[in-house]
C-alpha cells in the first residue's frame, strides 16, 4: 500500500499534466478539498468538477513542494504552486496544503493561501 506521505506527492504531481477525472481518483467519494479562501467543495464528483473549472485558464500548475511532513494519517506540505496560464504567463502562489488519508485516499484537503495573489494576477 502506498504510504500517506508518496500518495500525497503523487497527487501533486499529477497537476503538472492534468486530466481531472484520474487527479479525483486520489481522493475518497466523500472527500472535502477546501480552498480556505473559497467554499468546500465535497465528494469525489464535485472535485472533479472542480477541477476541470479551475484548469480553464491553465495548461497545468506545478507544485513544487519544499517541505512536507507526515504522521500517520495527516500529510502537510509548503509548497509553490506555479500556474502555467494558457497566455503564456507563469504565477506562482505560496501555498501551505493539509491532507488527510485514509484507506489510501485522500478524504480531505485543505490548502492556505492568498487569494489576493489570484485576484491581482487574474483580475477576479
Amino acid at each position: 500500500m502506498t504510504s500517506p506521505d508518496d500518495l500525497v506527492r503523487a497527487m501533486c504531481q499529477a497537476w503538472s499534466d492534468p486530466d481531472p477525472a484520474a487527479i479525483a481518483e486520489y481522493f475518497a467519494e466523500d472527500a472535502v478539498y477546501h480552498n480556505i479562501p473559497m467554499e468546500p467543495v465535497v465528494g469525489r464528483a464535485a472535485i472533479t468538477e472542480f477541477v476541470t473549472s479551475m484548469l480553464v485558464p491553465f495548461t497545468g500548475i506545478d507544485f513544487d513542494i519544499h517541505l512536507q511532513v507526515s504522521n500517520g494519517a495527516t500529510v502537510m506540505n509548503e509548497r509553490t504552486d506555479t500556474l502555467r496560464g494558457r497566455d503564456g504567463r507563469d504565477t506562482p502562489l505560496p501555498v501551505v496544503g493539509v491532507f488527510e488519508v485514509h484507506d489510501g485516499l485522500i478524504t480531505a484537503w485543505r490548502d492556505y493561501f492568498d487569494m489576493a495573489a489570484i485576484t491581482r494576477a487574474f483580475g477576479g
